[in-house]
């Protein structure tokens, strides 16, 4: 069931109310913006849109991919759909663009493109959910029924394989670098850095650089694309 919060972003990036839901190559392609590039807005899973985009981009077609980064939600439960509001509280959750890299490992297929770009954007979401009735055993206490739109911040695009940098704040590394230091120097677990540094190979932003004893050393690709700077806007939506 498609959410208000995607519906919402679907008619902020496009042209004009009817280059939404537009057929085309077998296809519903979210929106058309104004420069005619095909918009496909994506909460889910980068992974679920890889054979879309990988298609649309065969075809000739230049896509966006808009990938909406949750940096705050606050969350309304009601005691049924569309009957009266029981509470409302602020989630402590914040999403964090360096997450995105979780599902870049599995749209590397397609990314980096000439004709793609990947836009992470920040907005501040509304969750609507209502208590279950029943509770059974590992289920939920609710039901979440739909997710708003309540403002839109900065965005972040990512175009080339050199743009992936700044996902991680410019860390700095020794020359050759292992996983470890990555997960050292970006403050996230090992694991975390191995994601990242099989990403940024696959994207030509890292290079495999020989091995100390098992451990596989890196380094930055010779020559990659400079990242393109951040675009701030924040505004409210009604």
């Amino acid at each position: 069931m498609e959410t208000s919060l995607h519906r919402e972003l679907k008619y902020l990036h496009a042209r004009d109310p009817l280059s939404v839901e537009v057929p085309l190559h077998g296809y519903r392609i979210d929106a058309l913006d104004a420069d005619g590039c095909l918009v496909e807005i994506q909460h889910a899973a980068l992974s679920g849109l890889s054979k879309k985009v990988a298609e649309l981009l065969g075809a000739g077609e230049r896509v966006r991919v808009i990938k909406p980064i949750v940096q705050s939600k606050s969350i309304e439960t009601m005691d049924r759909r569309g009957g009266k509001l029981l509470r409302r509280r602020k989630s402590p959750k914040r999403e964090q663009p360096v997450e995105v890299f979780k599902e870049l490992i599995h749209f590397t297929l397609v990314f980096p493109h000439p004709r793609l770009s990947l836009e992470l954007i920040h907005v501040d979401a509304i969750e609507v959910r209502i208590d279950r009735r029943e509770r059974r055993w590992k289920r939920k206490a609710y039901e979440m029924v739909d997710q708003r739109l309540a403002g839109v911040g900065e965005r972040i695009l990512l175009n080339t394989a050199g743009d992936l940098w700044r996902l991680l704040d410019g860390p700095t590394l020794p020359k050759p670098f292992d996983t470890a230091m990555l997960a050292e120097a970006i403050e996230q677990p090992r694991w975390f850095s191995q994601q990242i540094a099989y990403t940024l190979r696959r994207c030509g932003a890292i290079e495999q650089d020989g091995k100390r004893g098992n451990t596989i050393l890196y380094r930055m690709a010779d020559q990659h694309p400079i990242a393109t700077p951040r675009r701030r806007v924040r505004r409210q939506v009604a």
